[in-house]
């Protein structure tokens, strides 16, 4: 296991904290190997992440930090080490396949503990990597059944985040509220936007010249969570309802792959409803 840590803070803004901190690193014979802030200065905000290097003791380096530091601050130490994680899915592959593929091959920085579908369509695609699938209907259930069934299936993996690969039911407050900024989403992006069924027919019809994908964290408002990361690509006249399909599952896989890669390095800070990002 890596002995490097990340060094994650954000509170009020004043004079001397980036000082305050090195000097307690500094004195616990930490090497800092990257640094990086940012003042929201609409807020008054600071943000701070630092990598470090050394034999640490980190309860100490925790106490020494909250007592030079002022109050009301928040501020974590990780390990630098692989995420575990739990995926949900429905039917799509795209999102799926790409995130398996890139944990076989060591370049997700996660480990995929489960997958959990409310269809069994993908069932015998994550066999194939020897991971975990549950299957969980929901037909004939409440929302709020079928999601406690989902929660008790998490509860025995523990996981740091949830992925939803896809996953097309909307999950519900409650269900939300067990891990906040823990869910992250995949979700496709035109402008104009169209909702509701066959969006690329509708893009198709209209002729768009832009399709992309956001990745964001899941709160209670439907799509409207933090941002982590968005892309696109260019299309036209030439491209059918089934060319724009494909072009936006390219993407998708593409942007989600880029959030996760984010955040399993610890480089994400959400603050109110958006997102700082030290890349």
């Amino acid at each position: 296991m890596s002995n490097n840590h990340t060094l994650l803070i954000h509170c009020t803004d004043r004079k001397g904290l980036i000082y305050t901190v090195t000097q307690v690193l500094f004195q616990n014979d930490l090497n800092i190997i990257s640094n990086g802030e940012f003042v929201d200065k609409e807020n008054n905000h600071f943000f701070m992440r630092a990598e470090v290097a050394g034999d640490i003791n980190r309860e100490k380096v925790l106490q020494e930090l909250h007592d030079a530091l002022p109050e009301k601050i928040v501020f974590e130490l990780l390990p630098q080490q692989k995420k575990n994680i739990v995926i949900l899915v429905t039917k799509e592959h795209h999102c799926l396949g790409d995130l398996l593929l890139r944990e076989n091959f060591n370049d997700l920085n996660a480990n995929i503990l489960a997958v959990i579908g409310n269809y069994d369509t993908l069932q015998p695609l994550t066999e194939k990597f020897d991971i975990p699938f549950h299957y969980i209907s929901h037909e004939n259930k409440t929302r709020e059944e079928h999601d406690a069934q989902i929660l008790e299936t998490i509860k025995q993996y523990n996981p740091d985040y949830l992925v939803l690969a896809k996953y097309m039911r909307v999950l519900s407050p409650a269900f939300v509220q067990q891990f906040p900024d823990r869910i992250i989403n995949i979700h496709h992006s035109f402008l104009p936007a169209f909702i509701g069924a066959n969006p690329y027919r509708q893009a198709y019809e209209r002729g768009v010249k832009i399709i992309g994908a956001t990745a964001h964290f899941v709160n209670s408002s439907l799509d409207e969570g933090p941002i982590i990361a968005q892309n696109v690509i260019q299309v036209n006249h030439t491209h059918n309802a089934q060319d724009m399909a494909q072009a936006g599952r390219d993407v998708e896989k593409i942007v989600l792959a880029q959030a996760l890669k984010l955040v399993f390095a610890d480089k994400v800070f959400v603050s109110n409803n958006k997102t700082i990002i030290f890349n």
